[in-house]
Parts: structure tokens; C-alpha cells; sequence
């Protein structure tokens, strides 16, 4: 063969393998991309739209989704990327404002909306101050094409109104410039345009300071939560309606009943919106459980007004958009809680196929129990109360919420003493225990503990002053009298007394009248000349006569000076002694006192590593009552109940002193290698992540007592 054809053969050979690999290559089908595991939600460019956005994350990872991050995006660039299935939804469609998204060939293929979180609450329009517009008798836009009410508004010297209008980029900005052209109010109008929020902050200031303002806004916003329509603010009618883009009238802008409003219905210039989820049809087909909830949520604009002057009055931190929304959740319980029975209802029957099924947690959480679980307790305010044969309280609320998460049955009992409340959970008869139990090295030898889910210590209790204050100030000298220090000098004074009396009567009372013969009355006398000579009133009325006698009164009255200056410095010791000993004021005021505690407790392990002795009871009541009762000077305890006691059924009888000492956390007590130990873990941050835990804290506790670990 010549090399020419050798040549050809190799080129025809290195052709036909080209093609058989490129058509090889199109036989391979192309690999879908993996099923996303998390839901991923997007919000508007607008705050005052996220507390919306937050309730349906809240509301959607409560059905048993994980939901991602808010991811923060422009209209255009959601929709965009909700259409190619990028972003799962939005809790901020604004329609018909948005409809020219949905217009874009392909977009109603992928795109669907869901329910209505607010039908025809989103408005739109022009307010001016009450004030104002009742001096000048406005109603309408159109009155301003009049050069005199114009000027009233004036704020930069150019005879025209200052409306304070929208971001330049925003469409209602080309709106409000239409709306001026067909009402021929150029000349006499004019739209500052900025960024919109400070804008409204000078509109806030310069109506408090007494100046007319005139501004756009829309609803839901802080905006008409500062400046209430029909109180502070009037709204001005617009004749026509037009649309930003085509200038071609369309929609029903008239909106009956709007407060602020001189007629109904109202001309507000554009028509009210529907504020609805959007998301991509994919995933609501795949997922029907999902579609159940989203629409079925319901906010009222009320709800939203509230929770924008939150905001903007210095709520404005991600943890307060998740408090707010939790809040909301928690008073609409007996709405949400149908909205997720009836989409769990949809999950088991007909349960998410295809590629965009996601999966929910309850397929990792299985815990293989089949019975439920047994809980046991002990009551322990604010951790645990019994009130109406109801058990509730902090540890059993959160422990309520951690069992929704894991979506287990369980079986609450109570014990009378911490002791067996641990044991139960050792030998078996409980799975788990919770109230408020500290977790300590020796716990941890024989059981297991979740993460710990409060952070306290040990603080004292003590009684209440008579709250009379001439009671309390006889109690206080009542003390002080019967001292044993107090009695002792006293004693020894009167003693002190006597012999001199004695001495001056044997030697006075043969030469002195003054001093008669007889004992009980001479020596009365004598006692009576003695007193008065040591204290230096001397009266004068008694005086020795004899030489002896007169050498005695000038050494007695010498004496005198040191006896009755000891007496005075000895009361006056005993006063003070006992006001610093009647002090507890913290930890190391504790020695020397009567001190009561719960047995097998931190707190009685404290103070026995302290050298302190305690009275040991087996209930903090029975501690309660014996402080109480004065059987006790302090009681040394956890500090969160003694704060709850002393604030409640307490108050007015005791009260915590000192700091929070010796810091100590509290956890969830399972038997030793519990597979519960994981799960109940992963559930217990979980609601830490969302802030339902800080929600439930701050229920029992407010801010100051206590927190969750760091």
C-alpha cells in the first residue's frame, strides 16, 4: 500500500471515530441537576416587605423544610431567577403592580402565584398634613395647580410644592412625573426624588415641628404608622389613573373606605394590590404540602403597620425581623396551626415527586419510638408550674417545641424531689428529665445531658423589713435591748452602781441625814447619788459629809468619767455590731449565719466547698417557708426561681441580695448513651437558630434573668 493511501485510510478511520464519539455523545442523556435540599427564598429590596418574607420562612421550616438564608434581591432580577428555578419564591409580589414580569414570554409556564398575604391592603398615593389641608380646604392633587397653595409646600424658594416622591429608579417615580403631566402641575409642582427613607425622616421631623409636608407612599409601610391617615394625614384623590410605562389609563383606582380619604371610594391615582407569594410552579407541583401552606397565609395590613414603626423606631436588627415575625406567629396560633395541620394533611396523601421534591425533616429524625416517650418533672417556678392540673412553665414549653420538632408523643408525670427526678432517668423509668437542672461533674458520671439551654448561677434570698416603719424600728431596738453584748455591760454598769452605793451609804449613814440608817431606803438614796454623780448631772441635793465620804465622791466622780464613757461606747457597739451582722449583701456575708438549701443541689454543694454549713431540706418550698418563718438568716438557691419567687408570691416578704455567683447550666437529662441525646440536640438549636428559643425565654424571664449559653 502506498503511503499516499495509507494516508487516507488513517484520515478516514480518525473521521469515522470523530463521528461515532460525537454521536455517542449525543445518545448520553444529559444529566439533571441534583434536587435542591433547601428552600431557597428570596425578599425585596424594600424593608418594610421583610417582616412578611420572615413569617412565611418561619412558617414554612415549622411544616418541616430547611429553608436557606433570605437571599436580597431586585424585582426584575427575582423574577428572572425564579422563572429558571434559581430562587424557589418571594413573599413580596406586588400585582398588578408586578404583572409586566409575568407578561415576558415563557414566565406563566414557570412562574405561579400563591394565595394572598394581604388582598387589596397594598395602597398607593399622595398625603398631605391634616392640618393643612383642612385650613386650605385640599382634596385633590389638582388643587395644587393653584400658585398659592403650591407655595405652601415651597421648601427651596421656587414658588413650587415639594413633593417628596420616589427613588429615581422605582416605577412609581415615572408614575408620580405622569401623573403631574396629565394634571398640567409641572409648573406649580415638583417630585423630590432621593433616598426614600431619610426623605421620610425629614417628613417626620418637619410635621412634628409644625410644617406642612406632602409626600407619596404606599401601604404597608412605617410611613402612615407615624403618620396615621385621618389623624395626622389626609389623603389627596387623583382624577385619573395611569400606568408608568404607556400612559394609558388602566385599572380601578377608586378604593372604598380609606381612611383619610374625603370620599369613598377614593381616587388614590393608582389601583390597590394584591401583596402575594410568588414561586417556581416546579416546586409547588413536586411539592403539594408546600403550596397548601403558602396559600393559606393570611397577614393583615394592620399586622404589618405594627411591626414597620417597630422598625424604624430602632427594632431594625435580623434578630428583630425574626422576633417580630415569631411574635406574630405565636398570637395567630389558633390560625397557623390549621394552616400546618391541613398542609401536613397534603404531605401523607399525596406526598412530593419528581426533581424538585424536597425533603422534610421528619425523614432524618427518625427515632424509632413507637410508644412515645416518658417525661418526667418536677415543679420548679418558672421552670415548671401546675396551675388548673396544666403543666407549663419555661423548661416545659421549650420542651413542648423541641418535641414538635422531632414530632414525638410523650407522657409527662412528676416526682417530688430532684433525686428521683435522676434516678427515674438512670434506672429507666423516664427517657428524659427537664425542669431546672444544673448540669455538674457528678451528674455527668452517671448521665447524659443535652447542650445546655439556660445560663444562671446561685443567689440568696432574704426576708423583708417590717414594712412599718415604726414596727421595723422597735424590732430594730427590740434586738439591740436583748443582745447578749448589750445586756452583759449593762449588767455589769448597774453592778458597778450597786457597790458604790453600798461603799457611800456604810460610810455616810451614821453623820448624814441624807443617807438614812436603814438599809432599803439608805441605800436607795445612796444608789440614787451615785447615778447622778457618774452621769454628771449631780444635782446637789446629796453630798457626803465626812472626810472619808467626800474622798470616795471625788474617786467615784473621777471613775465615773471612765465607767459610764465604756457603757456609752459598749451600746454604741452593740448597735453597730449588729446592724453589720443583720447584713447580707452577698456570697461572704454568709459565714457566721443561719443558712438553708435544697439537698443534692449546686447550691448545697457550694457552700459545702465553702466551709458553710447549711440546713438542708429536700424542696425549695420547704426552704421558702423555714426563711420565712426566721428559722433562717438566707437561702442559697438557683437564682432564676428565687427571682421568680420573690417577684410573685414573695413579694413584700423577701428579696434576692448580691450578684448572681458560681454560674451554672441547665440541660435536658437523658440516660447515659440515649440515641435521643442527638436528636433532642439538633432540635433544641435549631429553635435557638430561628429565635423561638429567645421567644420562649424571654416569655418567663424578660431580659435580665439569666440567658441562653453562649
Amino acid at each position: 500500500m502506498s503511503s499516499a493511501l495509507r494516508r487516507s485510510v488513517v484520515v478516514a478511520a480518525a473521521c469515522l471515530l470523530w463521528v461515532a464519539a460525537a454521536a455517542g455523545a449525543e445518545e448520553v442523556p444529559e444529566q439533571e441537576d441534583d434536587p435542591p435540599r433547601q428552600i431557597r427564598m428570596a425578599r425585596a429590596t424594600w424593608d418594610t416587605g421583610w417582616f412578611q418574607a420572615e413569617i412565611v420562612r418561619q412558617l414554612l421550616q415549622q411544616l418541616g423544610y430547611e429553608v436557606a438564608s433570605l437571599e436580597t434581591m431586585e424585582n426584575a432580577a427575582f423574577y428572572e431567577a425564579v422563572a429558571e428555578g434559581e430562587v424557589h419564591l418571594w413573599a413580596n409580589g406586588w400585582f398588578p403592580l408586578h404583572d409586566q414580569y409575568l407578561e415576558q414570554p415563557g414566565m406563566n409556564e414557570s412562574v405561579a402565584r400563591v394565595g394572598y398575604e394581604v388582598r387589596a391592603g397594598a395602597l398607593e398615593g399622595y398625603l398631605v398634613d391634616k392640618r393643612t389641608a383642612e385650613r386650605l380646604g385640599l382634596q385633590s392633587l389638582e388643587d395644587l395647580r393653584d400658585p398659592e397653595v403650591a407655595e405652601v409646600f415651597d421648601r427651596d424658594g421656587d414658588g413650587r410644592a415639594d413633593l417628596v416622591g420616589c427613588n429615581r429608579d422605582w416605577a412609581c417615580a415615572e408614575s408620580i412625573e405622569e401623573h403631574l403631566t396629565e394634571l398640567q402641575l409641572h409648573s406649580t409642582v415638583e417630585q423630590i426624588q432621593g433616598d426614600y427613607s431619610p426623605m421620610m425622616a425629614e417628613v417626620l421631623e418637619r410635621f412634628r415641628g409644625g410644617e406642612p409636608v406632602l409626600f407619596y407612599t404606599w401601604t404597608p409601610n412605617w410611613t402612615v404608622g407615624e403618620l396615621v391617615p385621618g389623624r395626622h394625614v389626609m389623603w389627596l384623590e387623583v382624577p385619573r389613573l395611569s400606568h408608568p410605562e404607556g400612559g394609558a389609563e388602566t385599572g380601578d383606582a377608586s378604593v372604598p373606605d380609606v381612611p383619610g380619604c374625603p370620599s369613598s371610594p377614593c381616587l388614590l391615582g393608582w389601583p390597590p394590590n394584591d401583596i402575594r407569594i410568588v414561586a417556581h410552579r416546579p416546586l409547588l407541583e413536586a411539592n403539594p404540602a408546600i403550596e397548601s401552606l403558602l396559600s393559606q397565609i393570611q397577614i393583615s395590613i394592620r399586622d404589618i403597620h405594627r411591626q414597620n414603626v417597630r422598625m424604624f423606631r430602632g427594632e431594625d436588627e435580623e434578630t428583630h425581623f425574626r422576633k417580630h415575625a415569631l411574635e406574630w406567629i405565636d398570637r395567630h396560633r389558633h390560625e397557623v396551626d390549621p394552616w400546618l395541620a391541613r398542609a401536613r394533611e397534603v404531605r401523607e396523601t399525596r406526598p412530593g415527586t419528581g426533581a424538585f421534591a424536597l425533603p422534610f425533616r421528619d425523614e432524618e429524625e427518625d427515632l424509632g419510638i413507637q410508644d412515645g416517650l416518658r417525661v418526667a418533672t418536677k415543679r420548679l417556678e418558672p421552670f415548671v408550674t401546675y396551675h388548673d392540673r396544666q403543666y407549663s412553665g419555661f423548661s416545659i414549653e421549650l420542651w413542648r417545641r423541641i418535641a414538635e420538632e422531632l414530632r414525638v408523643e410523650f407522657e409527662l408525670y412528676a416526682v417530688n424531689s430532684r433525686a428521683k427526678l435522676l434516678d427515674d432517668v438512670e434506672r429507666g423509668a423516664a427517657d428524659i428529665a427537664t425542669a431546672g437542672i444544673g448540669i455538674t461533674s457528678d451528674r455527668e458520671e452517671e448521665l447524659d445531658f443535652s447542650h445546655p439551654y439556660f445560663k444562671s448561677g446561685l443567689q440568696i434570698l432574704v426576708r423583708d423589713p417590717n414594712p412599718s416603719l415604726m414596727a421595723s424600728l422597735l424590732a430594730r431596738v427590740k434586738s439591740i435591748v436583748f443582745s447578749e453584748q448589750l445586756l452583759y455591760v449593762t449588767g455589769l454598769f448597774l453592778l458597778i452602781l450597786l457597790v458604790s452605793a453600798h461603799a457611800v451609804w456604810l460610810i455616810e449613814r451614821t453623820h448624814n441625814p441624807q443617807f438614812p440608817r436603814g438599809y432599803p431606803r439608805g441605800v436607795g438614796e445612796a444608789l440614787w447619788w451615785a447615778a447622778v454623780t457618774v452621769t454628771t448631772v449631780g444635782y446637789g441635793d446629796k453630798t457626803p459629809k465626812r472626810s472619808l465620804g467626800k474622798g470616795f465622791a471625788l474617786l467615784w466622780m473621777f471613775t465615773g468619767y471612765f465607767v459610764f464613757a465604756y457603757f456609752t461606747a459598749s451600746v454604741a457597739s452593740s448597735f453597730t455590731v449588729r446592724e453589720l451582722q443583720g447584713t447580707i449583701q452577698g456570697p461572704d456575708d454568709l459565714f457566721g449565719k443561719e443558712v438553708v438549701t435544697v439537698s443534692r443541689s449546686p447550691a448545697s454543694e457550694y457552700l459545702d466547698r465553702m466551709g458553710i454549713r447549711p440546713r438542708t431540706v429536700p424542696a425549695v418550698e420547704s426552704a421558702i417557708e423555714i426563711l420565712k418563718a426566721g428559722e433562717a438568716e438566707a437561702l442559697v438557691f438557683d437564682a432564676p426561681v428565687l427571682q421568680h419567687y420573690a417577684s410573685h408570691e414573695g413579694r413584700g416578704a423577701v428579696h434576692v441580695v448580691g450578684p448572681v455567683f458560681w454560674e451554672q447550666h441547665y440541660g435536658i437529662a437523658l440516660a447515659a448513651d440515649s440515641p435521643l441525646r442527638d436528636p433532642v440536640n439538633r432540635a433544641l438549636l435549631r429553635l435557638m437558630e430561628r429565635g423561638e428559643y429567645q421567644r420562649i425565654q424571654e416569655r418567663w424571664f424578660g431580659r435580665s434573668s439569666g440567658s441562653a449559653p453562649d
